[in-house]
Parts: C-alpha cells; sequence; structure tokens
C-alpha cells in the first residue's frame, strides 16, 4: 500500500471511531434522568412536581411525614394549608334530614347564632352562622337542592327536595357566604352556642347598627 493510501485509511479508520462515539455513549448511559434512573426507548422524561421545590433543611421532616401518614405530596400540602389558613378552627360536618345533602364548614367551636324575626326566618326558625364560601364544601346533594327565593331575590334560602331541610342558605347580608344550621351539625364538634338576635323586619337599619353583622361584613369582604 503506497504512503498516500496509507493515509487515507488511516483518516477513516480515525474518523469511524469519532462518529461511533456519541452512539456507544448513548448505549451506554441512554437518556439517564436526573437522579440515575433511566429513561427508556420512547419515555417522555416527567416533568418536575412539588417534590423538586428546595424544601432545605424541612426536607427530611417533609418525607418523613408524608411517609408516615402515607399521603400524596398534595394532600401533604393540602394538611398544610388548612392547618395555617384555618387555625383555631374545626372543621364541622352536617346535612340535612334524609342524608341527600352532606356538607363541611370550617368554623369555630364556639358558634355565634344569629336569630332573625323576619317574616321566612320566624317562619321556618331560621337560626344560622355565618361563614365566608371559602370555608364551606358541599360533600353531596348538589342536584338535590332547590331554591326559594322572594322580595330583593338576594337571599337563597336552599333546602333539599326529598325531606324539605334547610341546612345551609345564602343570606341577603352576606351572598358571598353562607348560613348554616346549626342543629344540622354533625354532634361531637360544637362546644358551645351563643344567640343574638337580628330585628330583620327593619332590616335596612339593623345592618348599619349591628356590630356583629358589620364585623361579618367586613371580614367575609376582605
Amino acid at each position: 500500500m503506497g504512503r498516500a493510501a496509507a493515509g487515507r485509511a488511516r483518516r477513516s479508520r480515525r474518523g469511524s471511531a469519532t462518529t461511533a462515539s456519541p452512539g456507544a455513549g448513548s448505549r451506554g448511559g441512554r437518556g439517564k434522568k436526573a437522579g440515575g434512573s433511566r429513561t427508556e426507548p420512547g419515555e417522555k422524561e416527567a416533568a418536575p412536581g412539588p417534590d423538586a421545590f428546595d424544601l432545605g433543611a424541612q426536607s427530611g421532616r417533609w418525607a418523613a411525614f408524608r411517609e408516615r401518614h402515607r399521603l400524596s405530596c398534595e394532600e401533604a400540602a393540602r394538611l398544610l394549608l388548612d392547618a395555617f389558613e384555618y387555625r383555631g378552627l374545626v372543621k364541622h360536618t352536617g346535612g340535612c334530614h334524609c342524608g341527600a345533602i352532606r356538607f363541611e364548614v370550617w368554623a369555630s367551636a364556639d358558634l355565634h347564632v344569629f336569630n332573625c324575626n323576619c317574616s321566612i326566618c320566624t317562619k321556618k326558625q331560621n337560626r344560622h352562622f355565618i361563614v365566608p364560601a371559602s370555608r364551606f364544601k358541599l360533600l353531596k346533594g348538589a342536584d338535590n337542592l332547590t331554591t326559594y327565593t322572594f322580595n330583593t331575590h338576594r337571599a337563597q334560602h336552599t333546602f333539599c327536595k326529598t325531606c324539605g331541610v334547610q341546612s345551609f342558605y345564602t343570606p341577603r347580608s352576606n351572598p358571598d357566604g353562607y348560613g348554616i344550621a346549626p342543629h344540622c351539625l354533625d354532634e361531637g364538634t360544637v362546644h358551645s352556642i351563643v344567640t343574638e338576635d337580628i330585628n330583620g323586619k327593619e332590616w335596612e337599619k339593623a345592618m348599619k347598627e349591628h356590630k356583629t353583622i358589620r364585623d361579618i361584613l367586613f371580614h367575609s369582604q376582605n
């Protein structure tokens, strides 16, 4: 073989080794994910989830907490947020008589209940405590509710189609909240009840003069 031919052969062999190198690398560590696990051909790499957040020195406690209680990251985060946002409150559950309507509500164990003397509240003995909508969750029965309105139609008097019980409603004073019937709560979470009369016969005047209602209006709108 002449010198020129030998030089061409050596260059060709070097070129083959160079082009083979990436393929060899992919065979040796094909698409490795972060943390050393491998991605199989055609498998998409998972997007970083909440676990990817830097928890710093609390990462060990977070992992142990989830493992101990067998919680997903979302479930553990919800417990943490509930504990912070609803501190000082308890979770009450309740519903109508037949069980078609069920709900949960975060409120104090010591309830401040309003006893209104307007025409409809007198007829149905509508004693209730008020919570923002964010603290109320209807668990079941949305399709089994019916609503009665009158006058301004701002108050939504919802009740069960089957048994007729009103366990909660949307009050005129707090259209962005709920009025909950304390007598429709399950036993075991209420510590005490204080009842306060409201002059619903003179509703506009009562709303202007009543400090408790004004405070509830302020807190529910902020």
